[in-house]
């Protein structure tokens, strides 16, 4: 009989283009219909083993997106009523048995598509189960699914019976969970292990194995066939645990199983401790209990190693990973020719490769420890002592925004002196810790000195020019003198416009070999008298050439420490750029003004109306030959400015005006600090200079 349905599967599965896999399931749930019933306790009337409701579960799961999942259902209440009515179950028992399982089935894939969306189901079959999420989700599947199948069983009972027991009840929503967990379980981990690859356990891991199979099946042996009459049956759980923690998943999963059956074909047979148990309907739910125990025990136990083993897989990976990259960083950094280091917040040296140590004059290690300061040999370019204060990682330790700092570095390691480039960047190495410095240099000892002997060349050529320059000027003015009133006289012109554009040009690059190489004179300069005099100078040239005169608005300006030409050649070059284009019809406006800045410094503030300057240009236009702006000029006015104020000790920069259109030119000077600097305080300049 059973052969005949078995072919009748065979030819639909071939009718209806169901695969292997499919006719497999049915195969087998139709065996476990059939096996799960020769294991009913004569007294209980229920099967003390339902294999059936686990293959079911893995069944339709595994077929939940298919197309043809509503014929997998009919299947399988066809199998359903076939297998219990082979084995003696009346037609409409079967039926109601058959609604319930295929009730059960979709409940169990419906809940486990919400729970564990991909588990046994998708492309290739799914994903197997891996992490005690998916056991928390498939056991609460399979509970909820029990007690559908079994609330169905019940009105069937109350139906054909004339009663429906609470303890059948309880018995047969474990009983079934017990099977999802165990048999369910197996067949799906044996399909995932026959798509994949079967890792054998090494020689120690095998006999360990084969270990724990023999002390498990000598302990189930003395438990329930020797000493079956002592209640020690839960005391055989250490033995799933053991398996659990030690073997590989498909071998504690076959561990469970085979243990399973063993607990409950002995309590079938009236041996074991669960078998003194006189009530049958209380001894089949005591058995079903420790057989849901044993699965859900082995399962958690195992999948949490698993997980465990993968987290320190992985971080035994991420540390190679690490220690792979830093090792590939470290050998980069020491194989910069660039110095690189990275301080501390108190300025000391936490990391620096062996081309700091031999840019600095230092011992070649990359060792820290020690602070970078002063005791290196720092000075400005120019030779004058820079202070601790001042180097370009305290700056930025202090919160400043540090440009590029050409750096003179000489001690005993570097005797002839070393011009360093210092580029400082503040990291976090932590979001919420403190601030360290990274400093990049690099040696710009021979740039500078190409670029200096470049512009000396240019500071002789020019000097020497002046003399040929002078001689034409003063030809052309006797030429231009006799020819006065004819024609040839307006080419004069363009000869005279044309020497005098030529002698601002060598002006020029002379003031800048003067700003660089002439030796600073520093004295208590007035600064409200020296603009007051340029102001002065800027209303007469407005008269001379006839044209509107600015409006020159002079706050409260303090005494500095400069050399006073030099000074005087930074203002007016300012002062000259603040009086630049501006919009059409706008008189042109300068603001002058001053405040005490740190380490002893006077700002000093420049601020107009004029057309502004791009962001793009404002750290550019301080280059050699870069005005900045298309109102003429040779494009040394501002460089030479910035030479004046680091030879100094101080910084200029070009920012928009706060206040409106144009900009604003911000430098620094040391602030007056002699007995005359402090005794202008009463007469400093307080007010505006308007046009006259």
């Amino acid at each position: 009989m059973v052969v005949r349905v078995v072919q009748r599967i065979v030819v639909r599965a071939e009718l209806s283009g169901m695969s292997a896999r499919v006719f497999g399931y049915a195969v087998l749930y139709l065996l476990a219909v059939v096996v799960g019933r020769l294991t009913v306790l004569d007294d209980a009337g229920d099967p003390v083993i339902w294999p059936a409701a686990g293959m079911a579960a893995a069944w339709l799961v595994m077929r939940r997106d298919s197309p043809w999942r509503w014929a997998d259902i009919v299947l399988l209440a066809v199998l359903t009523v076939a297998g219990l009515t082979v084995t003696g179950v009346a037609v409409p028992a079967a039926l109601v048995h058959a609604g319930a399982a295929v009730a059960a089935g979709l409940t169990f894939t419906a809940l486990t598509a919400r729970l564990a969306p991909d588990l046994w189901a998708g492309a290739g079959g799914g994903r197997p189960l891996s992490t005690l999420a998916d056991l928390w989700g498939i056991l609460l599947a399979a509970v909820l699914a029990a007690t559908a199948m079994s609330c169905i069983d019940a009105i069937g009972d109350q139906i054909f019976q004339g009663e429906a027991s609470l303890t059948t009840f309880a018995t047969r929503v474990v009983r079934d969970t017990a099977s999802v967990l165990t048999f369910g379980v197996a067949v799906r981990h044996a399909a995932d292990v026959r798509r994949g690859s079967w890792a054998s356990p090494s020689r120690a891991a095998g006999l360990e194995c084969a270990a724990i199979f023999v002390v498990s099946a000598g302990a189930y042996y003395y438990t329930f066939v020797i000493n079956h009459g002592l209640p020690i049956g839960f005391a055989l759980l250490p033995l799933t645990v053991w398996a659990a923690v030690r073997m590989p998943m498909t071998l504690a999963i076959g561990h469970s199983l085979l243990f399973s059956c063993v607990a409950a074909g002995c309590t079938l047979t009236g041996a074991g401790p669960y078998a003194e148990i006189a009530d049958p309907r209380t001894r089949v739910l005591v058995i079903e209990l420790y057989l849901v125990v044993l699965a859900v025990a082995g399962l958690a136990l195992a999948l949490s190693r698993n997980e465990r083993n993968a987290l320190i897989d992985r971080l035994r990976d991420s540390e190679q990973e690490a220690l792979d990259k830093a090792g590939m960083m470290t050998t980069v950094v020491n194989s910069m020719t660039e110095g690189l280091a990275i301080l501390d917040p108190a300025g000391r040296l936490v990391l620096r490769n062996p081309a700091a140590g031999r840019l600095l004059g230092s011992v070649n290690t990359v060792a820290g420890g020690v602070a970078l300061g002063s005791d290196y040999g720092f000075f400005h370019p120019d030779g004058r002592p820079l202070a601790d204060a001042d180097l370009p990682y305290a700056r930025a330790l202090a919160g400043e925004e540090v440009e590029p700092m050409d750096v003179l570095v000489r001690n005993a390691a570097v005797p002839e002196g070393r011009i360093v480039r210092f580029n400082v960047a503040r990291i976090a190495v932590r979001a919420d810790g403190p601030q360290h410095v990274v400093v990049v240099f690099h040696d710009v000892t021979a740039d500078r000195r190409h670029r200096d002997e470049l512009m000396s060349f240019a500071g002789v050529v020019a000097h020497d020019l002046l003399n040929p320059l002078t001689t034409i000027e003063g030809w052309s003015e006797v030429l231009e003198h006799e020819l006065a009133g004819y024609q040839p006289a307006e080419r004069v012109a363009r000869i005279q416009r044309a020497a005098a554009r030529m002698r601002t040009f060598l002006n020029g690059l002379l003031a800048y070999t003067a700003a660089r190489d002439g030796k600073l004179m520093p004295t208590t300069v007035n600064l409200a008298l020296l603009v007051g005099d340029i102001v002065n100078s800027r209303y007469e040239q407005a008269e001379n050439t006839g044209t509107p005169p600015p409006y020159f608005e002079v706050g409260r300006l303090e005494a500095v420490e400069a050399d006073p030409v030099l000074t005087r050649q930074l203002l007016e070059n300012l002062v000259d750029f603040a009086l630049g284009p501006t919009p059409p019809g706008v008189t042109p406006y300068v603001s002058i003004s001053c405040q005490p800045a740190r380490n002893g410094m006077l700002r000093v503030d420049i601020l107009d109306n004029g057309i502004g300057l791009p962001e793009t240009v404002r750290k550019e236009i301080f280059t050699n030959f870069h005005s900045g702006r298309a109102d003429g000029g040779h494009g040394l006015e501002l460089a030479i400015c910035k030479r004046i104020v680091e030879r100094h000790g101080g910084t200029i920069e070009a920012l928009p005006n706060p206040y409106g259109s144009g900009s604003r030119m911000s430098f620094t000077l040391p602030a007056g600090r002699s007995l005359y600097a402090l005794s202008l305080d009463s007469h400093r300049s307080d007010g505006r200079m308007p046009a006259r």
